[in-house]
């Protein structure tokens, strides 16, 4: 089926895209660098696959970038590694200039360079778009990010389409909606309230919980991708999302309703309102009709049963949690003071 390199492969989009790759009978190349959001709990399940390899690397090392490209020679690339957390981006927006803008600018300067002939698929997010109060992005809104990390997946988008139109190289941008699943890092919200059902924590909420996103489970993003990368025209973008929004407060009683069927919640368990973060996005939601109609794709796994996945894999699978830094995990999974 062909070789491709998979960036960040370490983290929760990038692994189990990795995982749906092998099983469509791929050879995947994984590079990540090894941040505090890698973990090789991640890629047990095929580490020891004959068609797997990894590779650590930094995407801003582009002495080693190119030597692995050039090598391995891949017929697609995957740009999956990116700095994703809206709060780190706030405390410190430096790591999210280097990892998303220059990170993706290496990328596309080797493809440029040494003539390689690879399909770039860059992956990025409907937060590009900003506040959407009413009504959903179309891929030809225009881009208002709010945060440090919004703005630094715009700029990538716009050096890869700047790219495409100059140096024709053959390159695709994916905006998707709000992942949620197996093998995600505990400072998002979901794997986040999870481990605090399981080990009996408040349950953190900015503001009053109003803040509404488009869920999406991560297999189906994965599939989309894989079809994006095989059917996707050159030079365009496409929308990725589930068409289902739902506040925080509403994803936390829905998570509640699952955990009570499982295990008896501790006492500790009840929802803590805790003051917003700054320049907090009210609502996300994406129009994507576009590969609905001509990539004939749709999700598949609705909320209810992503959620059921979610939490019975966290559940199973507490070791995940173990193989992280201890502080950070404190610093991050703790009620925000």
């Amino acid at each position: 089926m062909g070789k491709i390199l998979v960036t960040g492969g370490l983290g929760f989009i990038g692994s189990n895209l990795i995982k749906l790759l092998l099983k469509k009978r791929y050879t995947v190349l994984n590079i990540d660098k090894i941040t505090y959001a890698s973990n090789f709990y991640n890629v047990r399940e095929f580490k020891d696959h004959k068609r797997y390899k990894f590779y650590k690397c930094d995407l801003n090392n582009e002495k080693r970038l190119k030597k692995i490209i050039t090598k391995f020679k891949p017929d697609g690339i995957f740009n999956v590694a990116a700095e994703t957390h809206v709060d780190r981006s706030i405390d410190g927006p430096k790591n999210f200039i280097y990892s998303n803008i220059i990170g993706t600018f290496n990328i596309l300067e080797i493809i440029r360079k040494y003539k390689i002939k690879t399909r770039l698929l860059h992956v990025s997010t409907d937060e590009v778009y900003g506040d959407i109060i009413k009504g959903r992005s179309k891929e030809a809104d225009a881009y208002e990010p709010s945060s440090p990390y919004a703005a630094s997946k715009a700029s990538s988008d716009h050096l890869v389409t700047s790219y495409v139109r100059t140096y024709k190289i053959p390159a695709i941008v994916t905006n998707c909606s709000n992942n949620f699943g197996p093998r995600q890092h505990p400072e998002k919200l979901i794997p986040k309230l999870v481990y605090n059902i399981l080990n009996n924590k408040a349950l953190p909420i900015y503001g009053k919980g109003k803040n509404s996103r488009e869920w999406i489970y991560v297999d189906d993003h994965c599939e989309a991708l894989i079809k994006v990368f095989k059917y996707g025209k050159i030079g365009e973008f496409y929308n990725i999302g589930s068409n289902y929004n739902l506040d925080n407060l509403s994803v936390v009683k829905k998570l509640l309703s699952i955990a009570i069927k499982k295990i008896k919640l501790g006492k500790n368990v009840k929802i803590k309102f805790v003051r917003d973060r700054p320049g907090h996005d009210i609502r996300y939601a994406l129009d994507s009709k576009k590969i609905l109609i001509k990539l004939k794709w749709k999700s598949k796994i609705n909320l209810k049963k992503g959620l059921e996945n979610t939490f019975n894999w966290y559940f199973e699978n507490m070791k995940y949690y173990t193989t992280l830094k201890k502080k950070d995990i404190t610093k991050r999974l703790g009620i925000i003071k």
